[in-house]
């Protein structure tokens, strides 16, 4: 951390660049020193949501079919939130549509950006611990086809070491956890 005054950007304008499933607006900008310039900016949604699971020993997880990378991952539960809702509904809504579950309760875990350099949105991780109870899936949306998946701990930290999994909001989750004393320490691998 530093102590002296660091300057930022001046936006001059904005213009939407383009707009589909991702929305990126082009900034006309001055810069610290003065000069101009343009920086195309991801804002696509007001912000993300994931919840990280814990039932006893085991993680319930999201498995899905993750087109740009064209292959199978494990990933949380979540979703772009809607600026009516606050990021805890998003995040109850969120594990409602993919994996049918209700939350009992959950627990702020941290927030964090995907992209600082490119998309402006935050990403608000939450942990359940408290349970579930069942809901109903929602599988109206082809592109998103959702199947629960249930690894203990110590396999999803195998998984982790061995690079198996790639989902950052899972990887921050996991990490936060623990950190915190919610789950057990994430154990070296051997």
């Amino acid at each position: 951390m530093t102590n002296e005054t660091e300057p930022g950007w001046q936006t001059l304008s904005r213009r939407e660049a383009y707009a589909g499933r991702v929305r990126i607006i082009e900034h006309e900008v001055t810069l610290a020193d003065g000069t101009s310039s343009t920086y195309e900016v991801d804002e696509s949604v007001p912000f993300a949501v994931a919840t990280l699971v814990v039932e006893g020993t085991h993680v319930v997880l999201a498995r899905q079919y993750r087109y740009p990378l064209d292959r199978w991952i494990y990933d949380l539960p979540g979703g772009a939130g809607h600026a009516s809702e606050s990021p805890e509904d998003a995040a109850r809504r969120e594990l409602k549509e993919e994996l049918g579950l209700i939350a009992t309760e959950l627990v702020p875990l941290q927030t964090f950006f995907v992209n600082p350099g490119r998309a402006a949105w935050p990403v608000h991780l939450f942990l359940c611990v408290a349970g579930t109870r069942p809901g109903v899936a929602d599988t109206s949306d082809p592109a998103e086809q959702v199947r629960h998946a249930r690894l203990r701990i110590e396999d999803l930290d195998a998984a982790i070491a061995r690079g198996d999994i790639v989902d950052p909001a899972l990887l921050i989750a996991r990490a936060s956890a623990a950190a915190r004393g919610l789950l057990p320490p994430i154990e070296p691998a051997s």
